[in-house]
């Protein structure tokens, strides 16, 4: 019997490269734990060495003063999970760019990885609104020279390119980011749209 999976859902691809500043999007039936309906930002992307991201839209069971001492208790801040490599590594993403967070990094458009960790702590212990602006991430995602092209090769990841607007990648978790990722793609995805986290197609 044919795949239903793939004559009903998969696509050919956007024919979009990877870069930094990339977003991937797990197609609908990935079943793996830190990937399932995951939207990963592309940090680094060298094509002869290999390729670092981030799984944006996985929310963990732990708050950020659950792992960092100098973190007010008053301020319930979440902490996401980047993937299964360096799980012992707490960093963040942002849109607040050096001017207030020191030595940030622009990776894309807009967006920064890391930078000064006392500066990020003050901006949250004085209650400024993080969702849309700053996100904390234990672990991250690595390929190897050629691994993403690979998978992006058999449809595991659509490519898109960096969004016009990066906040939409710091607001909200789980399956709403994905599906909001997906409607950008335009009415070639409009089937994605349509499953559930836990699809199955035998």
């Amino acid at each position: 019997m044919k795949d239903l999976a793939s004559i009903l859902f998969k696509i050919r691809g956007t024919g979009q490269k990877p870069q930094a500043g990339s977003i991937l999007v797990a197609e609908p039936f990935v079943k793996e734990d830190y990937f399932t309906h995951g939207i990963v930002s592309v940090i680094d992307y060298v094509r002869d060495e290999g390729a670092t991201g981030v799984v944006m839209n996985n929310r963990t069971e732990y708050h950020l003063d659950d792992l960092l001492e100098g973190v007010s208790t008053d301020v319930r801040i979440p902490v996401f999970c980047g993937g299964p490599s360096g799980q012992d590594r707490l960093f963040f993403i942002h849109t607040l760019g050096p001017g207030i967070i020191a030595d940030a990094r622009e990776y894309a458009d807009g967006l920064y990885v890391g930078g000064n960790f006392d500066d990020a702590v003050r901006y949250v212990n004085e209650g400024y609104r993080t969702d849309r602006f700053i996100r904390f991430f234990l672990g991250h995602t690595n390929w190897a020279e050629g691994q993403m092209e690979r998978e992006i090769e058999k449809g595991m990841w659509v490519t898109v390119p960096a969004t016009p607007n990066p906040e939409l990648l710091l607001t909200d978790a789980g399956d709403k980011v994905w599906h909001r990722i997906v409607r950008l793609l335009g009415e070639d995805y409009r089937s994605w749209t349509l499953l559930p986290r836990n699809a199955v197609c035998n």
